[in-house]
């Protein structure tokens, strides 16, 4: 089985890209290899994380084109140029238009920093998520990692883990502890599993194969 080539869309400083970095240098991606870095934004210090370890990086900026479809048709030109197989979001802050679900189906991967259903979707982004959880009251907030489908936030989900909310937390704290215990493990999990080949979708539920 030939290795998946990976491209990492980045819009900021790359955390969730260094825990996927950090997996690969311990094999433990299930054979994918990240291929390319690639950032909605110059200068973002992501592209510096990749290049560290020899990883490519190119940019696309936004604020190139008039609009998000024209640059998601610029996007899936260069994957295809890159022969990538798995797409995955990590803190890229662009809605992508179906012209990247349509040509990536099942293999677009993002990771929100909440529990899927809740606060998510249009406008639930960066701190603003832990902002709406401390502001309703939850007991447990967590991480989802998911498929991208043509809704924002509503592809099939891969996988979820919760995270306590404590009586004391800012927004801050609140993200780095989802971070910390959900986000930098639950990825690189979920990335390892599609490139093993064992994620199946069927309507909305991800299935998950044994090992042989």
């Amino acid at each position: 089985m030939k290795k998946a080539r990976i491209a990492v869309l980045v819009s900021g400083g790359g955390t969730n890209l260094q825990a996927l970095i950090d997996a690969q240098m311990r094999g433990e991606l299930g054979g994918g290899e990240i291929v390319a870095v690639i950032s909605s934004k110059e200068g973002a210090y992501a592209l510096q994380r990749g290049a560290k370890v020899g990883i490519p990086g190119y940019v696309i900026p936004r604020k190139q084109f008039d609009s998000n479809r024209a640059m998601t048709v610029a996007l899936v030109e260069k994957l295809k140029e890159l022969e990538i197989d798995l797409v995955v979001l990590a803190g890229c802050m662009v809605i992508f238009t179906n012209e990247l679900v349509e040509a990536y189906p099942n293999a677009v991967m993002n990771v929100h920093p909440a529990l899927i259903p809740s606060f998510c979707g249009e406008g639930f982004y960066g701190l603003h998520v832990h902002e709406a959880a401390l502001a309703y009251g939850v007991k447990l907030s967590g991480a989802t990692v998911h498929f991208v489908s043509e809704e924002c936030d509503g592809g099939p989900i891969i996988a979820q883990k919760a995270v306590p909310v404590m009586e004391n937390d800012t927004p801050e704290t609140l993200q780095h502890r989802i971070m910390e215990q959900a986000e930098w493990k639950l990825l690189p999990e979920a990335v390892s599993l599609f490139c093993q080949g064992r994620l199946s979708v069927n309507g909305r539920t991800v299935i998950i194969k044994e090992k042989d």
